[in-house]
């Protein structure tokens, strides 16, 4: 049974009211120990120790997988959302996991591909590669000996995302009532689109096959091939790419940091200016890089399809704030979906935009942050948020949810890269010559062409 107005996704297992409640309980037990933990701390004067309970957080939250660890994922992101401890801890969640057991492994894959599924690999290895939140990936290789990855979901899924989001709606109005700053009501709609499409695999497919057609041609951004007939609305089965995580090339050579740093900064934005396309989760777990200094792109769930006028919104707004255009700032905002902007509050959101443009605005070699080398946003997005507060509060439109989630990603991996680079070189580039109808005509040749629904 689904949630009235829920798509369930295409090949996925229902959202089944049994299944919620088996979450609800999973979620209380996991989550009860630490719970009792700070309890004890607060009322009954036990010895504080941050690191171990963000270690218990992480780990509860990991045995949990689904779509609370992807949240959790998320807000690690968020500057001042949580402590340092906290972020430290939870931003490891993805690659950290615990894996299904291959007796499990060998009925999921039965239940997709048939019970001769293994005679329709070479080899298939028993133990995971990878596991993360909502699935994991078994190394593998084709008859012809092509090296593969199959990406498995986990069961009852569609149930833990619906069970998931009840209980963030429930906290999300519980912390409007503490602090009414940001309105969350449209943030957990856009969450809760996301993680409903990326139960979808065969929309997970059709994104990858997109993002290879955007980036054919293009040096040192490489995208698995998917391999149509060994995939199903569970499982994707794509060709295998080489390549160690990303924060291992933070003792590599500035010139190789900077070459990572720009194809990342390619593979994000060429996308969303070209197409209007944006992959909403900078993880670090969902790319690697050669030793050469190609970068793999290894994840496409959360992917979301923009409107052309928004992506001319985003410009627009930077053209603004380069122009220091309050009029013009507020015109973009407008197209963003912000509503009843008074001035305070267009100068309360401007310093947000001007530290994140910043980079773009300096026609110069530097680090995306030449600050005080704190969490990316950090000390600017809480004086915002103080200063929003005060103007009694925004409601940030849907469309702002993964916009701002990439911003921040980006941002805090190419401060782990130390990357030195002319930033409005690479952003001028992209937007040169940016025409809204000619952008539209090409997002809808793609789109169809890959097979993925259009914008929202």
């Amino acid at each position: 049974m689904s949630r009235p107005g829920t798509r369930v996704a295409k090949g996925s297992e229902r959202d089944r009211l049994s299944g919620r409640f088996r979450r609800y309980a999973k979620v209380g037990t996991a989550l009860g120990g630490v719970g009792a933990r700070l309890a004890g701390q607060r009322y009954l004067g036990l010895p504080k120790d941050p690191a171990k309970n963000a270690a218990e957080l992480r780990r509860a939250l990991g045995g949990l997988k689904g779509p609370l660890m992807k949240v959790a994922q998320l807000i690690a992101t968020v500057p001042e959302a949580m402590p340092d401890d906290y972020v430290r801890e939870l931003s490891t969640l993805q690659s950290q996991a615990p894996a299904m057991g291959y007796a499990f492994v060998k009925r999921r894959m039965a239940s997709e591909l048939g019970p001769d599924w293994q005679a329709r690999f070479d080899r298939f290895e028993p133990e995971a590669a990878a596991a993360a939140s909502l699935g994991q990936v078994h190394r593998a290789s084709a008859l012809d000996g092509t090296a593969l990855a199959c990406k498995l979901q986990y069961p009852d899924m569609a149930s833990a995302v619906e069970a998931d989001l009840a209980q963030l709606r429930i906290i999300f109005g519980l912390y409007r009532r503490y602090d009414p700053t940001i309105d969350t009501r449209h943030i957990l709609e856009e969450i809760g689109a996301r993680l409903r499409e990326e139960l979808d695999y065969e929309r997970e497919a059709s994104h990858m096959r997109l993002y290879a057609a955007i980036f054919r041609g293009v040096e040192g951004v490489c995208v698995p091939k998917v391999r149509t007939k060994l995939s199903t609305g569970r499982l994707i089965t794509m060709t295998w790419l080489d390549g160690k995580p990303l924060l291992e090339f933070r003792g590599a050579t500035q010139e190789m940091r900077n070459r990572l740093a720009e194809r990342l900064f390619h593979a994000w934005y060429i996308p969303f200016y070209r197409y209007g396309v944006l992959h909403g989760d900078p993880h670090l777990g969902n790319y690697s890089a050669t030793h050469d200094g190609a970068l793999n792109l290894l994840d496409f769930g959360c992917v979301r399809v923009f409107s052309p006028r928004f992506v001319g919104g985003v410009i627009a707004l930077y053209r603004a704030i380069e122009a220091n255009d309050e009029a013009a700032a507020v015109a973009a905002y407008e197209i963003w979906g912000f509503k009843g902007l008074t001035r305070p509050m267009v100068d309360a959101l401007n310093l947000w935009a001007r530290y994140l443009y910043a980079p773009l605005l300096e026609d110069r070699v530097r680090r995306i942050d030449e600050g005080t080398g704190v969490r990316f946003g950090a000390e600017v997005a809480a004086k915002v948020h103080r200063e929003v507060r005060r103007l009694g509060g925004v409601a940030p439109p849907r469309e702002f949810v993964l916009m701002d989630r990439s911003a921040i990603g980006l941002g805090s991996v190419f401060m782990h890269l130390n990357a030195e680079l002319n930033w409005r070189h690479l952003f001028e580039a992209l937007v040169e010559g940016f025409d809204g109808r000619r952008l539209g005509q090409t997002q809808a040749q793609a789109l169809k062409a890959a097979g993925v629904p259009a914008a929202i």
